[in-house]
């Protein structure tokens, strides 16, 4: 693929590395996610070439060492690709599907590249413990995601990562910033008012990462986040990721960034827009039949972790109040909740609390759970970049997942049209709750296990109940 983005922007082939400032060899398979351990390899796959680790990649021992810690050894594709450019700290336009794991990507040159209290250099600084490195996010859930995988990566040194977003009160961010942070992680509103107000100063931030620039142009943050490239250094290292790239944000680009390399990471068979790791399916089913299918899909004996998408914060507390009645371990995620509840809501799915979690479109971008292996569409979104954004949540990482969109006879031609635009070919099939379609896909049922007579609240709008099937 090739980018318009500068007339000096250097084109890459998807699984390949530029040849000026990368090595020349092939995009390695992935061994390791951000947060997970890597997965045995097949044994009756051919001999593969060398997989570089992240020593190999010219990563400090520090960060390499807290990796392995939580077994993160070897690179994704966009991983190898990103790091010899950005260790380089050439300007990089990284384009790569969601679920591939870039935050290491950026992460990893954004910890190289900053000096922590104690470390050879930091009282040299002009400004120790002003930031040293601003990375700007879309969305609070993916501001958290983010500095926590900053923090893993960064542990066995002594950089400080402060997050600064909305929803929570200012005091704590602006004391954490007073204390000194190296890497500040937020929303661009946030460090709007942060700097506004002269908490937060960027004319020492040399690194500079904008991630999910596609999802901040919807939202309307692009203004903002010029604002705050402007009150950065004009020399410094920046870094830009995205799915898409949609106009604005290539215009950005042209204008904030030096001869960026464009960088595209993707499985040389696999040309979708998702990953062809990702098994579609579409039942169009009778509205009063929508919680009966989707319970029965949730049935499925060693079923992992679910997000089921609704469209309206109601229907999201409906549905996962009508599931936990009928036995599963559910919670709800919208925006009605404030953003205590929906991190106390995001705690108990990624520690098992609840396996089910029923989301609006809140929770769609940003949120990296392991083990996601279902995500159910109980309302099919409007438009098909949601629609790429919901499905992303499975089969991240390298591992495998199902997407399972259900359909009101009204919104077939609708939803056909938006699976088109998004690559998507799955068949629409007519079914109810007992089909053989339905019944295949969830192979043997769990057990039925009786809800507990007091579901346990796991926020406000959100409970849980006993696991299991129902």
């Amino acid at each position: 693929m090739t980018t318009d983005t500068s007339p000096s922007t250097t084109s890459m082939p998807e699984s390949t590395a530029p040849e000026s400032t990368a090595p020349e060899s092939t995009a390695p398979e992935s061994t390791a996610p951000e947060s997970t351990a890597p997965e045995a390899p097949d044994a009756a796959a051919a001999p593969a070439v060398h997989q570089p680790s992240f020593a190999d990649l010219g990563v400090r021992a520090e960060i390499v060492e807290a990796l392995a810690e939580v077994g993160i050894t070897h690179p994704f594709p966009i991983q190898a690709m990103t790091l010899p450019v950005a260790m380089q700290r050439h300007d990089i336009i990284g384009q790569a599907k969601t679920g591939t794991g870039k935050t290491l990507g950026f992460g990893i040159p954004v910890l190289e590249h900053v000096v922590g209290p104690g470390e050879p250099g930091f009282d040299d600084l002009p400004a120790p413990g002003k930031p040293q490195a601003l990375v700007v996010v879309p969305t609070r859930e993916l501001c958290v995601q983010v500095a926590n995988d900053l923090a893993t990566a960064g542990k066995r040194r002594s950089v400080r990562v402060v997050q600064v977003y909305g929803g929570r009160a200012y005091e704590p961010q602006v004391e954490a910033l007073a204390r000194g942070a190296e890497v500040v992680v937020g929303t661009p509103g946030r460090m709007i008012d942060l700097m506004n107000s002269r908490h937060l100063d960027l004319s020492r931030a040399t690194t500079v990462v904008l991630d999910e620039a596609d999802e901040m142009l919807d939202l309307g943050f692009l203004p903002d986040v010029e604002r705050l490239l402007a009150a950065t250094p004009a020399e410094r290292h920046t870094m830009l990721f995205s799915a898409t790239m949609p106009g604005p944000v290539v215009a950005m680009a042209r204008r904030y960034m030096s001869q960026p390399t464009h960088i595209r990471a993707a499985d040389p068979d696999d040309d979708g827009m998702t990953l062809k790791a990702i098994k579609q399916v579409v039942y169009r089913c009778h509205a009063l039949d929508k919680v009966e299918v989707l319970a029965r899909l949730l049935q499925a004996r060693g079923r992992g972790l679910t997000i089921v998408f609704t469209r309206t914060k109601r229907t999201a507390a409906r549905v996962a109040d009508e599931l936990v009645e009928r036995g599963f371990a559910a919670g709800a995620l919208h925006g009605d909740l404030g953003q205590g509840a929906r991190e106390q809501a995001m705690r108990a799915f990624r520690h098992g609390k609840i396996d089910v979690l029923v989301a609006t479109d809140v929770a769609a971008r940003g949120v990296h759970v392991d083990d996601i292996e279902l995500v159910v569409h109980v309302d099919p979104p409007t438009e098909h970049k949601a629609y790429l954004h919901r499905s992303g949540r499975t089969a991240r990482a390298g591992k495998e997942g199902v997407v399972a969109t259900l359909v009101l006879p009204a919104e077939e031609r609708d939803v056909k049209q938006m699976m088109r635009k998004a690559g998507i070919t799955a068949e629409l099939e007519r079914v109810t709750a007992a089909s053989p379609t339905v019944l295949e896909l969830i192979g043997t049922r769990a057990e039925h296990v009786e809800p507990s007579a007091a579901p346990i609240p796991v926020a406000a709008g959100a409970t849980s109940g006993g696991g299991g099937g129902g």
